[in-house]
Protein backbone atom coordinates (compact mmCIF):
# COMPACT_ATOMS: atom_id res chain seq x y z
CA UNK A 1 0.00 0.00 0.00
CA UNK A 2 1.55 3.45 -0.77
CA UNK A 3 1.51 5.89 2.28
CA UNK A 4 -0.58 8.68 2.32
CA UNK A 5 1.13 12.37 2.01
CA UNK A 6 -0.53 13.05 4.91
CA UNK A 7 0.86 9.76 6.38
CA UNK A 8 2.82 9.79 9.50
CA UNK A 9 5.37 7.64 7.56
CA UNK A 10 4.99 9.89 3.91
CA UNK A 11 7.66 11.92 2.70
CA UNK A 12 6.13 14.88 3.81
CA UNK A 13 6.84 13.79 8.15
CA UNK A 14 10.87 14.11 6.91
CA UNK A 15 10.56 18.23 7.67
CA UNK A 16 9.02 17.94 10.05
CA UNK A 17 10.67 15.50 12.03
CA UNK A 18 14.43 17.91 11.21
CA UNK A 19 12.35 20.82 12.71
CA UNK A 20 11.50 18.38 15.89
CA UNK A 21 15.31 17.37 15.92
CA UNK A 22 16.40 21.14 15.41
CA UNK A 23 14.23 21.81 18.34
CA UNK A 24 15.72 19.37 20.64
CA UNK A 25 19.07 20.05 20.12
CA UNK A 26 18.20 23.67 20.65
CA UNK A 27 16.65 23.11 24.05
CA UNK A 28 19.81 20.67 25.46
CA UNK A 29 22.63 23.35 24.11
CA UNK A 30 20.45 26.34 25.87
CA UNK A 31 20.77 24.15 28.95
CA UNK A 32 24.46 23.11 28.50
CA UNK A 33 25.35 26.83 28.23
CA UNK A 34 23.29 27.79 31.43
CA UNK A 35 25.67 25.33 33.84
CA UNK A 36 27.83 27.24 35.86
CA UNK A 37 31.72 26.49 34.53
CA UNK A 38 33.80 25.02 37.25
CA UNK A 39 35.61 27.52 39.60
CA UNK A 40 39.16 28.25 38.26
CA UNK A 41 41.66 26.89 41.30
CA UNK A 42 42.95 28.71 43.36
CA UNK A 43 45.52 26.50 45.16
CA UNK A 44 49.32 25.84 44.76
CA UNK A 45 50.85 24.36 41.94
CA UNK A 46 52.21 21.10 42.84
CA UNK A 47 53.84 20.58 39.18
CA UNK A 48 54.96 22.47 36.62
CA UNK A 49 55.80 20.41 33.15
CA UNK A 50 58.37 22.92 31.26
CA UNK A 51 57.41 21.83 27.71
CA UNK A 52 60.09 23.24 25.13
CA UNK A 53 60.29 23.06 21.70
CA UNK A 54 63.95 22.88 20.01
CA UNK A 55 64.14 24.03 16.38
CA UNK A 56 67.20 24.30 13.72
CA UNK A 57 68.02 23.15 10.20
CA UNK A 58 68.27 19.36 9.08
CA UNK A 59 71.84 17.87 10.25
CA UNK A 60 72.84 20.89 12.53
CA UNK A 61 73.27 18.21 15.37
CA UNK A 62 69.65 18.45 16.88
CA UNK A 63 69.10 15.13 17.96
CA UNK A 64 72.93 15.24 19.21
CA UNK A 65 72.25 18.01 21.03
CA UNK A 66 68.92 16.81 22.57
CA UNK A 67 69.73 13.19 23.02
CA UNK A 68 72.63 14.14 25.73
CA UNK A 69 70.63 16.69 26.93
CA UNK A 70 67.95 15.51 28.05
CA UNK A 71 69.98 12.46 29.32
CA UNK A 72 72.09 14.59 31.90
CA UNK A 73 68.63 16.43 33.13
CA UNK A 74 67.59 12.69 33.41
CA UNK A 75 70.64 12.09 35.43
CA UNK A 76 70.34 15.24 37.79
CA UNK A 77 67.02 14.10 39.00
CA UNK A 78 64.71 15.40 36.39
CA UNK A 79 61.75 13.33 34.63
CA UNK A 80 62.52 13.95 31.35
CA UNK A 81 60.13 12.98 27.97
CA UNK A 82 61.87 14.07 24.89
CA UNK A 83 59.30 13.79 21.44
CA UNK A 84 60.84 13.22 18.06
CA UNK A 85 58.91 15.54 15.59
CA UNK A 86 61.36 14.98 12.57
CA UNK A 87 59.91 12.46 10.17
CA UNK A 88 63.16 10.90 9.89
CA UNK A 89 62.20 9.56 13.25
CA UNK A 90 66.20 10.08 14.35
CA UNK A 91 65.64 12.00 17.12
CA UNK A 92 65.89 8.73 19.49
CA UNK A 93 68.23 6.62 17.68
CA UNK A 94 71.27 8.28 19.49
CA UNK A 95 69.23 7.97 22.95
CA UNK A 96 68.46 4.13 22.39
CA UNK A 97 71.92 3.22 20.72
CA UNK A 98 71.02 3.39 17.24
CA UNK A 99 68.04 1.06 17.70
CA UNK A 100 64.39 2.94 16.04
CA UNK A 101 61.82 3.48 18.31
CA UNK A 102 58.44 2.67 16.91
CA UNK A 103 56.42 5.75 15.74
CA UNK A 104 53.12 7.11 16.69
CA UNK A 105 51.89 7.50 13.14
CA UNK A 106 52.96 3.80 11.99
CA UNK A 107 51.75 2.09 15.65
CA UNK A 108 48.37 3.95 15.11
CA UNK A 109 48.00 3.00 11.97
CA UNK A 110 48.28 -0.92 12.84
CA UNK A 111 46.58 -0.98 16.18
CA UNK A 112 43.33 0.88 14.11
CA UNK A 113 43.58 -1.97 11.47
CA UNK A 114 43.61 -4.13 14.34
CA UNK A 115 40.51 -2.78 15.84
CA UNK A 116 42.66 -2.13 18.81
CA UNK A 117 44.02 0.74 20.79
CA UNK A 118 47.15 2.37 21.47
CA UNK A 119 48.89 1.92 24.44
CA UNK A 120 51.68 3.92 26.44
CA UNK A 121 53.81 1.02 26.00
CA UNK A 122 53.81 0.78 22.49
CA UNK A 123 54.86 4.12 21.69
CA UNK A 124 57.23 4.81 24.96
CA UNK A 125 60.57 4.01 25.81
CA UNK A 126 62.87 4.39 28.29
CA UNK A 127 67.01 4.59 29.33
CA UNK A 128 68.14 5.75 32.17
CA UNK A 129 65.37 8.21 33.56
CA UNK A 130 64.27 9.19 30.44
CA UNK A 131 61.51 8.45 28.43
CA UNK A 132 61.75 8.82 24.55
CA UNK A 133 59.28 8.67 21.69
CA UNK A 134 58.69 9.60 17.83
CA UNK A 135 55.76 10.71 16.15
CA UNK A 136 57.12 9.83 12.75
CA UNK A 137 55.89 11.07 9.28
CA UNK A 138 54.81 9.87 6.12
CA UNK A 139 57.34 8.07 3.63
CA UNK A 140 58.61 11.15 0.48
CA UNK A 141 55.76 11.42 -1.67
CA UNK A 142 52.89 9.45 0.44
CA UNK A 143 51.60 12.59 2.63
CA UNK A 144 51.73 15.85 4.54
CA UNK A 145 54.91 15.82 7.42
CA UNK A 146 53.13 18.65 8.89
CA UNK A 147 49.41 16.67 8.71
CA UNK A 148 51.54 13.50 10.86
CA UNK A 149 52.83 16.07 13.11
CA UNK A 150 49.01 17.26 13.69
CA UNK A 151 47.88 13.63 14.20
CA UNK A 152 50.73 12.56 16.33
CA UNK A 153 49.25 15.30 18.97
CA UNK A 154 45.90 14.15 18.48
CA UNK A 155 47.06 10.75 19.64
CA UNK A 156 49.36 11.81 22.34
CA UNK A 157 46.56 13.88 23.80
CA UNK A 158 44.04 10.76 23.39
CA UNK A 159 46.49 8.90 26.11
CA UNK A 160 46.74 11.57 28.44
CA UNK A 161 49.47 13.52 27.16
CA UNK A 162 48.14 16.70 29.39
CA UNK A 163 48.04 14.37 32.75
CA UNK A 164 51.49 13.13 32.30
CA UNK A 165 53.92 14.22 35.20
CA UNK A 166 57.07 15.48 33.51
CA UNK A 167 59.34 18.14 34.58
CA UNK A 168 60.57 18.58 31.14
CA UNK A 169 59.24 17.55 27.77
CA UNK A 170 61.14 18.39 24.98
CA UNK A 171 59.76 18.62 21.37
CA UNK A 172 62.64 18.15 18.57
CA UNK A 173 61.49 20.39 15.45
CA UNK A 174 62.48 20.54 11.86
CA UNK A 175 63.11 24.07 11.50
CA UNK A 176 63.58 24.41 7.72
CA UNK A 177 60.42 22.79 6.72
CA UNK A 178 57.71 26.06 7.47
CA UNK A 179 54.26 24.14 7.22
CA UNK A 180 51.90 24.30 9.73
CA UNK A 181 52.23 21.58 11.23
CA UNK A 182 55.80 21.87 12.39
CA UNK A 183 54.83 25.63 13.89
CA UNK A 184 52.20 24.29 15.90
CA UNK A 185 53.78 24.25 19.02
CA UNK A 186 54.44 28.04 18.03
CA UNK A 187 51.11 28.63 16.88
CA UNK A 188 49.17 26.97 19.31
CA UNK A 189 50.74 27.95 22.88
CA UNK A 190 51.96 24.36 22.90
CA UNK A 191 55.04 24.78 24.13
CA UNK A 192 56.69 27.86 26.57
CA UNK A 193 59.68 28.34 25.06
CA UNK A 194 61.60 27.57 21.99
CA UNK A 195 65.16 26.93 21.53
CA UNK A 196 67.77 27.16 18.28
CA UNK A 197 70.19 25.22 17.48
CA UNK A 198 72.84 26.26 14.85
CA UNK A 199 76.03 27.04 13.76
CA UNK A 200 78.38 29.45 12.20
CA UNK A 201 76.76 29.33 8.96
CA UNK A 202 74.29 31.51 6.29
CA UNK A 203 71.60 28.25 6.03
CA UNK A 204 71.72 26.96 9.61
CA UNK A 205 71.35 30.98 10.73
CA UNK A 206 68.55 31.95 8.20
CA UNK A 207 66.15 28.90 9.50
CA UNK A 208 67.25 30.19 13.17
CA UNK A 209 66.07 33.51 11.89
CA UNK A 210 62.97 31.97 10.07
CA UNK A 211 62.28 30.47 13.80
CA UNK A 212 62.46 34.11 15.78
CA UNK A 213 60.03 35.64 12.80
CA UNK A 214 57.57 33.33 13.68
CA UNK A 215 57.64 33.76 17.46
CA UNK A 216 57.39 37.19 17.11
CA UNK A 217 54.59 37.31 14.45
CA UNK A 218 52.33 34.74 16.72
CA UNK A 219 53.44 37.07 19.80
CA UNK A 220 51.85 40.08 17.68
CA UNK A 221 48.87 37.99 17.75
CA UNK A 222 48.31 37.19 20.93
CA UNK A 223 51.01 34.56 21.39
CA UNK A 224 52.69 33.79 24.32
CA UNK A 225 55.68 31.78 23.12
CA UNK A 226 59.41 33.41 23.33
CA UNK A 227 63.00 31.98 22.48
CA UNK A 228 64.96 31.13 25.27
CA UNK A 229 68.14 30.86 23.41
CA UNK A 230 70.57 29.42 21.04
CA UNK A 231 72.85 26.86 21.26
CA UNK A 232 75.72 26.84 19.08
CA UNK A 233 76.60 23.29 17.45
CA UNK A 234 79.94 22.50 15.48
CA UNK A 235 81.55 25.92 16.70
CA UNK A 236 84.70 26.52 14.52
CA UNK A 237 85.20 29.55 16.50
CA UNK A 238 84.56 31.79 13.44
CA UNK A 239 81.96 33.94 15.86
CA UNK A 240 78.78 34.51 13.36
CA UNK A 241 76.39 32.59 15.40
CA UNK A 242 77.27 34.42 18.49
CA UNK A 243 76.67 37.76 16.74
CA UNK A 244 73.81 36.66 15.26
CA UNK A 245 72.20 35.60 18.59
CA UNK A 246 73.57 39.33 20.30
CA UNK A 247 71.63 40.85 17.37
CA UNK A 248 68.28 39.18 17.83
CA UNK A 249 68.53 39.54 21.28
CA UNK A 250 68.68 36.26 22.80
CA UNK A 251 71.39 34.37 24.66
CA UNK A 252 73.57 31.77 24.13
CA UNK A 253 72.67 28.96 25.86
CA UNK A 254 75.75 26.53 25.28
CA UNK A 255 78.55 26.33 22.64
CA UNK A 256 79.30 22.55 21.62
CA UNK A 257 83.31 22.70 19.44
CA UNK A 258 83.65 21.06 16.55
CA UNK A 259 85.68 18.39 18.26
CA UNK A 260 86.30 14.84 16.41
CA UNK A 261 86.00 13.27 19.51
CA UNK A 262 82.31 14.20 19.62
CA UNK A 263 81.94 13.78 16.07
CA UNK A 264 83.04 10.38 16.23
CA UNK A 265 81.41 9.28 19.53
CA UNK A 266 78.15 10.99 18.01
CA UNK A 267 78.59 9.07 14.99
CA UNK A 268 78.85 5.67 17.13
CA UNK A 269 75.50 6.38 18.76
CA UNK A 270 77.59 6.83 22.12
CA UNK A 271 75.79 9.40 24.60
CA UNK A 272 78.39 12.03 25.87
CA UNK A 273 76.40 13.64 28.72
CA UNK A 274 77.20 11.58 31.45
CA UNK A 275 78.25 12.87 34.40
CA UNK A 276 81.91 12.34 35.28
CA UNK A 277 82.72 11.87 31.36
CA UNK A 278 85.04 14.94 29.57
CA UNK A 279 82.29 16.56 28.10
CA UNK A 280 79.59 16.59 31.44
CA UNK A 281 80.38 19.96 32.01
CA UNK A 282 79.43 21.21 29.09
CA UNK A 283 75.64 19.59 29.17
CA UNK A 284 75.62 20.19 33.02
CA UNK A 285 75.60 23.77 32.30
CA UNK A 286 73.51 23.47 29.12
CA UNK A 287 71.14 21.60 31.44
CA UNK A 288 71.05 24.21 33.51
CA UNK A 289 70.80 27.27 31.15
CA UNK A 290 67.76 25.60 29.70
CA UNK A 291 65.75 24.80 32.69
CA UNK A 292 66.34 28.35 33.57
CA UNK A 293 66.48 30.67 30.44
CA UNK A 294 63.17 33.13 30.62
CA UNK A 295 61.49 33.03 27.09
CA UNK A 296 61.88 36.37 25.25
CA UNK A 297 60.55 38.39 22.81
CA UNK A 298 63.77 37.62 19.61
CA UNK A 299 64.62 40.48 17.13
CA UNK A 300 64.71 38.88 13.87
CA UNK A 301 67.24 40.31 11.30
CA UNK A 302 66.62 41.14 7.28
CA UNK A 303 68.12 39.71 4.93
CA UNK A 304 70.67 42.11 4.84
CA UNK A 305 71.53 42.00 8.05
CA UNK A 306 71.83 38.58 8.39
CA UNK A 307 74.16 38.55 5.21
CA UNK A 308 76.17 40.94 6.85
CA UNK A 309 77.33 38.71 9.72
CA UNK A 310 79.50 37.13 6.46
CA UNK A 311 82.29 37.97 4.29
CA UNK A 312 81.37 39.48 0.78
CA UNK A 313 83.20 36.80 -0.71
CA UNK A 314 81.19 34.43 1.00
CA UNK A 315 77.92 35.73 0.31
CA UNK A 316 78.08 37.17 -3.16
CA UNK A 317 75.97 40.34 -1.67
CA UNK A 318 78.61 42.72 -3.41
CA UNK A 319 76.86 41.46 -7.09
CA UNK A 320 75.24 43.50 -8.80
CA UNK A 321 71.99 42.05 -10.19
CA UNK A 322 71.30 42.83 -14.15
CA UNK A 323 67.27 42.46 -15.65
CA UNK A 324 67.20 39.74 -18.12
CA UNK A 325 66.00 40.98 -21.51
CA UNK A 326 63.10 39.59 -23.80
CA UNK A 327 65.96 39.45 -26.08
CA UNK A 328 67.77 36.67 -23.88
CA UNK A 329 64.91 34.53 -23.19
CA UNK A 330 63.63 34.26 -27.28
CA UNK A 331 66.32 35.45 -29.39
CA UNK A 332 64.60 38.56 -31.02
CA UNK A 333 63.88 42.26 -30.23
CA UNK A 334 60.73 43.03 -28.45
CA UNK A 335 57.91 44.81 -30.49
CA UNK A 336 56.93 48.00 -28.58
CA UNK A 337 53.47 48.77 -29.56
CA UNK A 338 52.50 52.21 -27.92
CA UNK A 339 48.88 51.97 -28.04
CA UNK A 340 46.06 49.73 -27.96
CA UNK A 341 45.33 50.28 -31.58
CA UNK A 342 45.14 47.03 -33.45
CA UNK A 343 47.95 47.14 -36.00
CA UNK A 344 47.87 44.12 -38.88
CA UNK A 345 51.00 43.14 -40.12
CA UNK A 346 51.43 43.90 -43.93
CA UNK A 347 51.20 41.00 -46.42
Amino acid sequence: MTASINSPQGPASAPIQILRDLRLNDVMLRAEAAVEPDAPATGPVTKTTQIIAIYGKGGIGKSFTLANLSYMMAQQGKKVLLIGCDPKSDTTSLLFGGKACPTIIETSSKKKLAGEAVAIGDVCFKRDGVYAMELGGPEVGRGCGGRGIIHGFETLEKLGFHDWGFDFVLLDFLGDVVCGGFGLPIARDMCQKVIVVASNDLQSLYVANNVCSAVEYFRKLGGNVGVAGMVINRDDGTGEAKVFAANAGIPVLATIPANEDIRRKSASYEIIGRPGTQWAPLFEELATNVAEAPPVRPKPQTQDQLLGLFSAEVTGRDFKMEPATLFDMVGKTEIVKPTLEVIYDEV
